[in-house]
């Protein structure tokens, strides 16, 4: 789903929001119902004045009946009377007038009383003899709900804070989690620990900030791969110039004590060609690693770049043979001559140089499902299984397995490592692949290698 987080976010906020209006409103609804009621200690006062009312009536007569309704009246402030089932008051009292247009008698103490009526209400507490009835303004200090107003202002002020502060917080968290641990990655990453990553760390989650934590690894990934390559490029380089320069400093000598002085300068020669040749291959690999280019600006025919390599090999190793089997035309699109050239070229040459003199080297190409197939092999000893991926590694050797001293020419450079790895790059450049495998006249025992080249036709290297 696209903007995951988005959704979440959107479902978090509009479940959160109406959660917070269902929450305010059950809660002012259960809090001023509860509100609406008239204390205990207060019932039980006005059912006293009731029950007394009726004590003093049916044993001490109207006229005290009167005075204790009076003593009510002042000590309350409030409207005080005792009538009869007709709506007759007695014992010097009088209805009210807007009792009188209600005609109704009042509510007991134990009903809920209306906070936002101005007026207080009516109470009544009935006599015994279920005729006669003692009624009561309710007192002010007994009426409910002297909190109304601090409780309204919590509910609608002081719960919706705490509420969205809860859920800006858990809010918060659901985003700023995720991105303190891509800070922390970040941190640790840029203070030298290669290995930090951010999205071990959230593998419960699956949204926009899981992509961009994918995103840092896989740039730390290439990253700290680039540099771990650059620091073992840089080792490599240094150890392989120390052995050109040290034979140089050994010719310098020479020359300048005119001994072996023609030898030297050949040495010197062949030396700084050495020299030049790893620092241009070191270059070229070092750009090819570093800015993982497309190479895809020139059509050509594969098969004629084939005859000229091959027609150079020959020239070069007189004393192997090369075979070459291709079709009449293999024209490729988008690609290019120069780079897969080179890596044709080291290939080829490291083929010939560890097949034994008279031995035979086969480069055949194939054309099948849109692409060309290229296989180079040697009469070589092979390379042990374990190093097979390996030999594509700059500066990588199996001279041990691989090439015997009476394999390779004496004017010929032995090279550095460089011209499988750089081959390598080269053909990734344009879109392509290289694998090698050993072959097997007999089991277990190898009789060459064997490097496949694949190819599309047109490249999508773009």
């Amino acid at each position: 789903m696209k903007n995951k987080l988005l959704w979440q976010l959107c479902a978090f906020i509009a479940v959160g929001t109406v959660l917070l209006f269902w929450a305010i409103a059950w809660l002012t609804n259960h809090t001023e119902t509860s509100m609406s009621f008239i204390d205990d200690a207060h019932q039980e006062e006005l059912y006293a004045y009731g029950k007394r009312a009726e004590y003093i009536y049916l044993h001490e007569g109207e006229g005290a009946l009167a005075a204790y309704l009076e003593h009510i009246k002042e000590e309350e402030d409030t409207w005080v009377a005792v009538v009869n089932s007709q709506m007759t008051a007695f014992a010097n009292t009088r209805l009210l007038d807007d009792y009188t247009e209600r005609f109704q008698l009042g509510r007991s103490p134990e009903w809920k009383v209306h906070l936002y009526f101005a007026e207080n209400p009516v109470m009544e507490v009935p006599f015994v003899d279920e005729h006669t009835h003692f009624l009561i303004q309710l007192p002010q200090r007994m009426r409910p709900g002297s909190l109304l107003l601090i409780t309204r202002l919590a509910l609608q002020i002081a719960l919706p804070l705490i509420i969205l502060s809860v859920l800006s917080f858990m809010l918060y968290r659901r985003v700023m989690t995720p991105l303190k641990q891509l800070e922390k990655a970040t941190r640790e990453f840029t203070d030298g620990n290669l290995d930090a990553r951010a999205a071990v760390t959230m593998s419960k989650r699956n949204d926009e900030l899981t992509a961009l934590a994918k995103t840092f690894d896989n740039m730390a990934e290439r990253t700290s791969s680039l540099i771990y390559n650059q620091r073992s490029l840089l080792a490599d380089l240094s150890h392989e110039l120390r052995t050109p320069l040290a034979r140089m400093d050994m010719a310098i000598d020479f020359v300048e004590q005119d001994m072996q002085r023609e030898q030297a300068l050949n040495r010197l020669r062949y030396e700084a060609g050495t020299m030049r040749e790893l620092v241009e291959d070191t270059l070229t690999f070092a750009w090819l690693s570093t800015e993982s280019p497309r190479l895809n600006t020139d059509d050509f025919d594969l098969v004629e770049l084939i005859n000229v390599i091959c027609d150079d090999a020959r020239f070069e190793y007189p004393d192997r043979v090369l075979e070459s089997i291709t079709p009449d035309q293999a024209v490729i699109v988008k690609s290019s001559q120069l780079a897969l050239g080179q890596a044709l070229e080291n290939i080829l040459r490291n083929a010939l140089r560890h097949t034994p003199e008279k031995g035979k080297v086969t480069l055949t190409l194939t054309d099948e499902n849109n692409q060309y197939q290229i296989v180079i092999a040697d009469e070589g000893n092979g390379v042990p299984e374990s190093m097979l991926s390996a030999i594509f590694e700059p500066f990588f050797r199996v001279d041990t397995a691989r090439a015997a001293s009476n394999y390779v020419h004496a004017t010929k450079r032995s090279g550095f490592g460089l011209g499988l790895a750089l081959a390598k790059r080269q053909i990734e450049a344009i879109g392509g692949s290289i694998l090698a495998r050993n072959k097997h006249e007999a089991q277990d025992v190898s009789s060459g290698l064997e490097v496949s080249i694949t190819l599309l036709r047109e490249s999508k290297a773009s």
